[in-house]
């Protein structure tokens, strides 16, 4: 029983394939893939699914059945965040998952908007990857997660210091 329970946990797919962020307007304003796709298809699956969820109505379920996976979504303010996993997966635990990912955004930038998304990008994309890393969860710690925001905040401080003091004394 516990070899096939075993066998059976590990080999289960990716968790997560891929999370998509957009606009109440349709505009894309982040996006990971962790299977392997083409642009055609990432854009061809991106406008699907952003004109799926926004014609739903807001008292319907979040949770989609798309093709072979469930697509879980959640409205934050003026954002969407859909998440797509395996259809034997748990949508709960990726609805989960979705909070905890705009609670670690809410913290770092206070009461997260749209504009914070467009003009740091960069910033939402680390925050990613630090809380999943290959389509499953890496960090459950949102202290341990801002940790390292800020720690990379500080090399890049420490950078741009650095660079400017050598521009200075090159003039």
């Amino acid at each position: 029983f516990f070899f096939f329970f075993f066998v059976g946990f590990f080999s289960t797919a990716r968790m997560i394939n891929f999370v998509l962020m957009f606009s109440r307007q349709g505009k894309l304003r982040l996006q990971k893939y962790y299977d392997a796709t083409t642009q055609k298809e990432k854009k061809r699956v991106t406008r699907e699914l952003i004109a799926l969820i926004l014609a739903r109505k807001p008292k319907m379920c979040n949770f989609i059945e798309w093709r072979d996976m469930r697509i879980v979504y959640k409205r934050y303010a003026s954002l969407y965040f859909a998440v797509a996993v395996s259809a034997e997966d748990n949508e709960l635990l990726t609805l989960e998952i979705v909070h905890r990912y705009v609670e670690l955004l809410d913290k770092y930038f206070g009461s997260v908007c749209e504009l914070d998304i467009i003009f740091n990008f960069e910033k939402a994309y680390f925050m990613l990857d630090e809380l999943l890393l290959g389509g499953e969860m890496q960090e459950t710690s949102k202290k341990n997660v801002l940790k390292a925001i800020m720690a990379q905040d500080m090399l890049q401080e420490e950078s741009e210091a650095t660079k400017s003091a050598l521009e200075e004394l090159m003039m």
